[in-house]
């Protein structure tokens, strides 16, 4: 049987463990003495590359029609209490405008997969980014596509690919998504959006529905292998529109411990302190930055459609996750010691 002690010192020396060493960790997260280990050696790594830098990303979503009925997801295709909504290009272009004249040098655009919003259309948009902004980068998070595709859009001025693979099990994949979703493809997507140069974002949900420490331990194992450039976790929320409406949320203190990990493990990685992490607790993301975190992504889509971009409840729309709030957002980075950068910010 692994002791704990040797299970950090070989995670602090080598960056890497078995699934049985990862559970053992994980096991430990509530543990002060071994979460205080593992946040000092995250903060450590992430000065070496990064320095105390936060990068910020102006997150645009610019549609919440999705033909997915992701069984979590408050904009399922199922769910008939959303409001649809779909900005018009103009409007995108002016998020845009907005977020560069506020210092903003990245946009993600992010939407459910909209099929009004096809391959073409895509290619035009951000070849009119790209055209309008060249000193940005642009991020796509728009699901799953096939290969040529993703290859027209790289072309086309894409830079980087945000796809969350959700849970690295195959039976929980199938337990929080109907039977034409397979994790397998989604994998698929992410290794073809890699083979194509894109910088890629994987992630998951801490304390999704049926999550065991086993799960997240290959999940841990799957971001190893996949060596992606960005790394998304935030705690499972519910949505009261779906079939997990009473499930717990996850845990804010797991997710930080997640975040240390996932540091160490992936050293240059570009690791947000999500939205999802400032819902449920108000000082979420500071606690996210001091384990390791240093992107945060703030709001720049019109404040008219934030509250229609539900994908669980209660999530934040107005405040330090505004984009315009930019001066906000830099007093809070600044109290732990860090401080924004409006730099694209490409992983090392």
């Amino acid at each position: 049987m692994h002791k704990i002690t040797d299970v950090v010192d070989t995670f602090l020396h080598t960056g890497n463990l078995t699934g049985e060493q990862f559970v053992l960790l994980l096991n430990h997260a509530h543990d002060r003495e071994v979460f205080s280990v593992l946040q000092q050696k995250a903060m450590e790594v992430r000065r070496q590359y990064y320095g105390d830098k936060v990068y910020i990303r102006g997150l645009i979503e610019f549609t919440n029609y999705c033909k997915n009925n992701c069984y979590y997801c408050g904009i399922r295709r199922g769910n008939p209490q959303v409001n649809r909504y779909r900005l018009r290009e103009e409007e995108i272009f002016a998020c845009c405008r907005e977020g560069y004249e506020l210092g903003y040098r990245t946009f993600v655009l992010q939407g459910g997969e909209d099929p009004y919003f096809t391959a073409a259309r895509m290619e035009k948009i951000i070849r009119k980014i790209k055209g309008d902004y060249p000193d940005c980068a642009l991020t796509l998070s728009v699901g799953e596509k096939d290969k040529a595709t993703y290859a027209l859009w790289k072309r086309a001025g894409a830079d980087r690919y945000l796809l969350r693979h959700e849970t690295a099990n195959a039976a929980h994949y199938a337990a929080l998504h109907p039977g034409e979703m397979k994790l397998e493809h989604r994998k698929q997507c992410l290794y073809a959006l890699k083979a194509l140069g894109y910088q890629v974002g994987a992630g998951f949900m801490v304390g999704a529905p049926g999550q065991t420490l086993e799960y997240l331990a290959q999940d841990l194992l799957f971001l190893k292998d996949l060596e992606p450039e960005m790394v998304g976790i935030g705690p499972f929320i519910p949505h009261q529109a779906t079939r997990f409406a009473g499930e717990k949320a996850g845990s804010v203190e797991l997710t930080i411990f997640l975040l240390a990990v996932i540091r160490i493990l992936l050293p240059r990685v570009l690791l947000p302190a999500t939205t999802a992490l400032g819902t449920m607790d108000e000082r979420g993301r500071e606690k996210g930055l001091l384990a390791g975190a240093n992107v945060i992504m703030p709001n720049l889509s019109p404040e008219k459609n934030r509250k229609d971009y539900s994908l669980y409840d209660n999530k934040i729309s107005t405040g330090e996750e505004a984009a315009q709030s930019i001066e906000r957002l830099k007093k809070r980075v600044e109290s732990v010691g860090m401080y924004v950068v409006t730099q694209r910010g490409d992983a090392i």
